[in-house]
């Protein structure tokens, strides 16, 4: 068993130290943070919160535990005042995989806030991650407040439509052409083969592991601020053809699915009817349990998803994406990383077999890559300045936009004047090499 000082990270100074947590800090890590992460206040915790907190804290989520959590300690009383977590996982490029950290839960009892003492934590858990072998890290939170730590909002995040009961799709016969039942645990290797085929067709995506599927499917606390409902659909004669998930509970007044993956070949035209009628029969069977509101059903499925399309005019309200913040510490080792994906992009770009260079302005650093017959042969650091040509450049993060596929080149050049190509050869490959194609990452929380 970790003593406390065992577990001491440094002393802060002014009565606070900075050490990691432990199983016993649960009971006042679920305190700090449901009380902080209530949008009702602190008088007011949040429960969902607090059941979140011991899933991680307990040892039986499959990546983080207690010792995953930063604390800091007034030491007059034990109190914490601050903290924060990093929740370890794999994420995929194009299918290549590479280490991400997600620092959550980072809170600060007002009484110590600008003192610091995120910035701290953040700096400790970046140093963890690295340590991990994580090439980003990615957060969800608040406007601008991520970016002081060094991250930029470039990746989409959610994005939801909906509609109401006079927007319900009309079943054409009596009976529903699919059922949905809960998931089993004879479905886990369905719902992770069918989630791999699903993500397949994205740039960036959370990898799953068989313990993964298990842990979100059966052994989160259903108090859990992200513990879903995992629902099967079969068509008449018992076959699977997909899954949905779903809160379980109501989210601003209705039932919100949160992901919908069909099997291959299987018609999300025929089937989203279906799901839409399902979500408002069982918003209404949920609201009538919790005494809440109904008026909607939704699908919060990113920017742009097949069941948007199936479902149009019945889904007239929309609500556009917010954003991950995401950091690269190191550019070129991520680049590198992805090395194979931007050698294919460039053989199916009208840059084929090129050999060159082409030398990446980021105003305070930059990155030269060579090619020789279409092959990357080196990706290094470079220095920039007065005197030194370079290519396309790019302010502050806003390649991090390119990068993951947020934005095109054409996109960041309309809105940052200052992000331009030099000559029309750069322009070519940045486009090649990093297309715009967006990413709905359903992360590992």
């Amino acid at each position: 068993m970790n003593t406390k000082s065992d577990l001491l990270i440094r002393d802060l100074g002014d009565g606070l130290i900075l050490r990691r947590g432990s199983p016993a800090d649960a009971d006042a890590l679920a305190d700090i943070n449901s009380r902080m992460h209530s949008d009702n206040g602190p008088d007011e915790p949040d429960a969902s919160v607090d059941a979140w907190i011991r899933d991680l804290a307990a040892g039986t989520h499959p990546t983080t535990n207690a010792a995953d959590f930063t604390v800091v300690e007034e030491t007059a009383t034990g109190r914490i005042v601050s903290t924060l977590c990093l929740i370890s996982q794999t994420w995929t490029y194009a299918g290549v995989e590479f280490g991400a950290g997600r620092p959550e839960l980072i809170c600060t009892l007002p009484e110590y806030r600008r003192r610091g003492l995120v910035r701290i934590q953040m700096d400790e858990v970046h140093k963890w991650s690295a340590e991990r072998g994580h090439l980003m890290q990615f957060i969800t939170g608040i406007p601008y407040f991520y970016r002081q730590f060094g991250y930029d909002m470039a990746l989409n995040l959610t994005g939801r439509r909906s509609g109401y009961e006079a927007n319900l799709p009309k079943l054409k016969d009596e009976n529903e052409p699919v059922a949905f039942r809960a998931a089993d645990e004879g479905d886990l290797e369905f719902v992770l083969q069918t989630y791999e085929a699903w993500e397949g067709k994205h740039l960036i995506s959370c990898k799953r592991s068989p313990e993964i599927v298990r842990y979100e499917s059966f052994d989160k606390n259903p108090k859990n601020a992200l513990c879903y409902e995992k629902m099967i659909i079969e068509n008449r004669e018992g076959k699977r053809l997909g899954f949905v998930e779903h809160p379980k509970s109501m989210w601003m007044d209705g039932l919100v699915c949160v992901y919908f993956a069909l099997v291959d070949g299987v018609s999300f035209l025929e089937i989203s009817p279906s799901v839409a009628r399902y979500l408002w029969k069982k918003g209404g069977e949920i609201a009538a349990r919790d005494g809440t509101t109904h008026t909607m059903f939704g699908f919060s499925l990113g920017e742009h998803h097949p069941a948007y399309e199936a479902l149009d005019d019945c889904l007239p309200a929309k609500r556009e994406p917010y954003a991950f913040y995401t950091r690269v510490p190191d550019l070129p080792a991520f680049l590198k990383r992805i090395q194979p994906v931007l050698e294919e992009r460039l053989a199916r770009s009208i840059a084929a077999g090129y050999s060159g260079e082409l030398k990446l302005d980021f105003y305070t650093s930059g990155i030269r890559i060579a090619f020789e017959g279409g092959r990357i042969t080196s990706i290094e650091p470079m220095q920039v300045g007065s005197g030194i040509e370079t290519d396309a450049s790019f302010p502050d993060l806003t390649f991090h936009h390119l990068l993951f596929g947020h934005r095109s080149f054409d996109d960041l050049h309309h809105v940052f004047v200052d992000c331009f190509w030099s000559n029309n050869t750069a322009r070519v490959l940045v486009n090649a090499l990093f297309p715009k194609k967006l990413s709905v990452v359903y992360p590992l929380a």
